[in-house]
């Protein structure tokens, strides 16, 4: 990694770090660290849903069905993604949910990348449906 270039594959590098291959949270000295974007490589078994709704969302994302079928719950709006490239986008302040309804894989791109989103299943049990999620 000194010459500033990373080669991986999605796939591999997704199981290492929660699907996520570049953002803030990569260490900086790492070409996949960014304060800029995040991007996810997320690989969803059917029924695999979100820990809890993000609430309060403080960025823009773009999700992108690879393959599968992939619902995205949005307020007062259910987006289904089920033919490879089908995308939505949110933007600030749009408050959002997933499920898949088959296995599925989709592509997120988010930015800013923010800390402060990642919750564990202990935290879902202390407060749910209040903390963001990454």
């Amino acid at each position: 990694m000194g010459d500033n270039v990373y080669v991986g594959n999605a796939g591999k590098d997704a199981a290492l770090d929660r699907g996520w291959l570049l953002g803030h949270f990569k260490d900086t000295d790492d070409p996949r660290h960014s304060e800029a974007v995040e991007i996810k490589w997320g690989v969803h078994p059917r029924g695999d849903e979100r820990l809890q709704w993000v609430r309060g969302e403080e960025r823009t994302a773009l999700l992108v069905l690879i393959s599968g079928r992939f619902r995205v719950e949005l307020p007062g709006r259910s987006v289904l993604l089920q033919e490879q490239g089908d995308f939505v986008v949110w933007g600030r302040g749009v408050d959002h949910s997933w499920f898949a309804e088959e296995e599925s894989v989709v592509l997120t791109v988010r930015w800013p990348s923010v800390p402060g989103y990642a919750v564990t299943r202990r935290d879902e049990d202390r407060s749910p449906g209040v903390a963001p999620v990454r």
